[in-house]
């Protein structure tokens, strides 16, 4: 059943969906976003079936859900359900037929589905091979299949895949793959198109090695190749002439604890709790946006996506985007009026982490932005676990004449929520808030310059307060 939803900004879907991997394409004047699917409160990665988001070129803040377009126990690998559907990519062959590539969790081929639209429903439709029958990935040789990233020309399909950790020298790169106008059997390949950790001596990737999440585009007549690096946080891209070879590395297109940025804080400071990420880049209206995934709930099996604005220099290169919560819509939130607090981009307390994992502390002490409910139940989402020090940042507002601020907060906390323009700076407001178990709304004066700013809340004083919204009036 198809619904629409309106976004703020980030995330792009409502705060109870949770699809990471984010692959986004236009496909007849439509944005198509296709990715993996994990559940509120997973014990593991991408635990859905696949489903997939769309919305108009001119307004892509207007989202429609085309459902369910591909189900797991759809491979007939998969018929007893065990596996999970991993990062799947989705081109348009030289057929007009659209074309969904897949790994499962637990085999290292790549499976393809079919279907006659872009938003499905897709059916199975066969294994990538070997021109002799001999699947991709089993045959001798063959490094394990991994994320498939595609890029059709005309009757040549190049397929990118791989997986390739830290220090495992058993992987030697992501691989690319030439595949027949059937978009199942290689014409030419597996080879390596960048050299993993191990083997990255000299070549310009040190620091930045390929670890997953293969994705490729081309502009003009550069092809970008875009990957998760080895500290997961960052997606990084590499560029070259040709499709299967000649990348060279050129920088990060964004992380997901904004590492690397300065224009707020220290660049090597985290400012949410980051982790594996995932996700391209697509072209709307003559402008760039990258889309890639944030985690939540204090787990790396909540993961939403996200887009940001990005720009592309005269020379091909890309300055690396800033996380926010205006997101893909690129013009500054109304600084007037009621906003959930799930949109929050920036999240730290006074112990910092940079990943999730690391956040999963024993002492429990680091917020997050969490549900209620199951996995399904539609309830909006909201920062929990703010003790004393933690900070919740939300960019941009564009603000002219707001004098008021609100917030709706619960939780056992006495202390004092400090509003501010800047991470660390004056207060424009000062909010006491009380014990409470139920959400209750505090409501102070606000002193702030008309103009464009940041919001952050900093929570200081007792116990652990939740953050349900705030409102500017």
């Amino acid at each position: 059943m198809k619904r629409q939803f309106r976004s703020y900004g980030n995330p792009n879907f409502p705060s109870w969906e949770y699809i990471p991997d984010g692959e986004p394409h236009v496909f007849g004047g439509r944005l198509y976003v296709y990715g993996s699917h994990d559940f509120f409160n997973g014990h593991a990665f991408c635990l859905g079936d696949y489903l997939c988001w769309s919305a108009p070129v001119e307004d892509p803040t207007l989202w429609t859900c085309e459902g369910v377009i591909y189900k797991k126990t759809d491979d007939p690998l998969n018929r007893a359900d065990a596996m999970c559907l991993y990062a799947p990519d989705v081109t348009q062959g030289s057929d007009g037929r659209f074309y969904l590539y897949y790994v499962l969790d637990k085999v290292s081929i790549v499976s393809v589905a079919v279907s006659d639209s872009p938003s499905g429903p897709f059916s199975f439709y066969g294994y990538v091979c070997h021109p002799d029958g001999t699947l991709l990935g089993s045959a001798p040789g063959d490094e394990p299949q991994f994320d498939p990233g595609v890029l059709t020309e005309g009757d040549t399909t190049w397929l990118y895949t791989g997986f390739c950790p830290s220090g495992d020298r058993s992987r030697t790169g992501p691989m690319v793959s030439r595949l027949g106008p059937d978009m199942l059997t290689l014409v030419s390949g597996p080879k390596n198109l960048l050299p993993s950790q191990p083997y990255s001596g000299g070549s310009g990737f040190e620091g930045h090695e390929y670890f997953e999440a293969a994705s490729i585009r081309k502009i003009g007549e550069t092809y970008y190749f875009i990957y998760s690096s080895i500290v997961f946080h960052e997606l990084c891209y590499a560029t070259s002439n040709r499709p299967d070879g000649g990348f060279v590395y050129r920088g990060v297109l964004i992380s997901n604890n904004d590492m690397h940025i300065g224009s707020y804080k220290d660049p090597g400071k985290p400012a949410y709790y980051g982790g594996n990420n995932h996700g391209s880049i697509v072209c709307l209206n003559g402008a760039w946006y990258v889309f890639y995934h944030r985690h939540t709930h204090g787990t790396s099996f909540c993961r939403q996506s996200c887009a940001e604005p990005i720009e592309l220099r005269a020379d091909g290169s890309f300055v690396q985007a800033e996380m926010t919560s205006r997101g893909i819509r690129g013009s500054p939130l109304p600084g007037k009026g009621e906003y959930p607090a799930f949109i929050a981009c920036n999240l730290w307390c006074n112990t910092e982490s940079a990943y999730t994992a690391w956040a999963a502390h024993p002492d429990n002490r680091y917020p997050l932005i969490t549900q209620e409910g199951r996995d399904g139940d539609e309830l909006d989402g909201y920062i929990s676990n703010m003790m004393d020090g933690a900070t919740a940042g939300f960019k941009y507002f564009n603000f002219s004449g707001a004098r008021y601020i609100s917030i709706r907060v619960r939780g056992y906390c006495k202390g004092v929520f400090i509003v501010s323009i800047q991470p660390v700076g004056p207060a424009v407001a000062r909010i006491p808030v009380e014990f409470t178990n139920v959400w209750t709304k505090y409501t102070a004066p606000l002193e702030i310059p008309d103009g464009t700013h940041a919001l952050y809340f900093r929570y200081e004083g007792e116990g652990r307060a939740s953050l349900a919204s705030f409102d500017l009036q």
